[in-house]
């Protein structure tokens, strides 16, 4: 799997210096989340009303004084924005284009996490480590959170722990906890996550699966 595609993108501080540039990709990240949400009605709606825009905006600033060297004002602007939003997104999680968070409430996204363009994830997302609470002196300057793939979609209530990768056009199903390595366009579902289904080609599929994925069950 290459999963430095969006490698650019990612590493890439908040761009304060071209307007062309932030209309532009602006337009693009609102675009195509309402072609992802049959709610959404307008633009303006999702600019005025959706969380997981407020959520994924602030972050492009905070992870620009992350990258800086400002640690705590990286961190008081995501706290901020995870009491208004309920979405909390660490400074260091490297994100890529168009990322969706759908409802958004109860969302997390650790510091080392990596994730790709147009990627949906759907409220109470972990994207978290393994065991953070242990010897964590020594995960400190580790990667311990996952790195997710190109158009890939995470259903509402999933866990992906660990430093695991998760395929491009993958599907998550909601409430599945997925601790190992995920294939590309794969459909993974339950506690541990296994994979019900290897070709996911084709529309979007809101939550992860769709019907005929449960008659497979």
């Amino acid at each position: 799997m290459k999963w430095s595609t969006h490698a650019t993108y990612i590493y890439s501080p908040f761009n304060f210096a071209s307007r062309h540039y932030i209309h532009i990709g602006m337009n693009d990240f609102l675009e195509s989340i309402k072609s992802r949400d049959p709610a959404a009605k307008s633009v303006l709606s999702i600019v005025l009303t959706y969380p997981g825009v407020k959520a994924v905006f602030f972050h492009k600033l905070a992870h620009f004084f992350y990258v800086a060297g400002f640690d705590l004002i990286a961190r008081i602007i995501s706290q901020t924005i995870r009491f208004f939003t309920g979405i909390e997104i660490h400074p260091g999680a490297k994100i890529g284009k168009n990322l969706f968070i759908d409802h958004g409430m109860g969302v997390v996204i650790g510091e080392t996490s990596e994730i790709g363009d147009n990627v949906t994830i759907y409220h109470a997302v972990t994207l978290g480590g393994s065991s953070p609470s242990i010897d964590s002196e020594r995960q400190r300057h580790e990667k311990r959170h996952p790195t997710i793939g190109n158009d890939v979609v995470i259903g509402s209530g999933a866990q992906i722990i660990g430093p695991v990768k998760v395929g491009n056009g993958a599907r998550i199903a909601a409430n599945a906890v997925v601790v190992k390595d995920v294939p590309e366009n794969a459909t993974m579902v339950g506690i541990p996550a296994k994979a019900v289904k290897l070709e996911n080609k084709g529309n979007f599929r809101p939550y992860g699966v769709d019907d005929k994925v449960k008659d497979e069950q």
